[in-house]
């Protein structure tokens, strides 16, 4: 399967440009040292939460990069360019001063949300 081949390889170019073993790779992205093994050696394909593990940890890479299928899509281009970007940390507040407020939703980052009404 090429996809699983060109994804493999990308891994395996992070994991030299970063200088990391799969061990301490593993370590980083919070999985076991097995998990990363067995990807790396073809046996098992990645799961959404082995690369969401890879995009939340403190290792800067690419989600476009690692997930597209061109394989020649170098990493210096695209991923040590775009710096990760986290919406949290750009959230700039902007205190509203009118008391018209009708209601207010808090979303959660687990999906559930609160409702304050006036």
């Amino acid at each position: 399967m090429v996809y699983m081949e060109n994804f493999i390889k990308k891994l395996k170019i992070l994991l030299n440009k970063e200088d990391l073993n799969a061990s301490k790779f593993s370590e980083i992205i919070g999985v076991q040292r097995s998990s990363v093994s067995h990807i790396l050696s073809g046996r098992n394909k990645p799961s959404l939460d082995f690369i969401l593990k890879i995009h939340k940890s403190t290792i800067d890479v690419d989600l476009e990069w690692l997930l597209s299928d061109d394989a020649e899509q170098d990493l210096n281009s695209t991923t040590l360019s775009k710096t990760k970007q986290n919406p949290k940390k750009d959230l700039k507040i902007d205190f509203i001063k009118n008391d018209n407020i009708d209601r207010i939703v808090i979303f959660f980052s687990d999906g559930s949300f609160r409702t304050y009404n006036n």
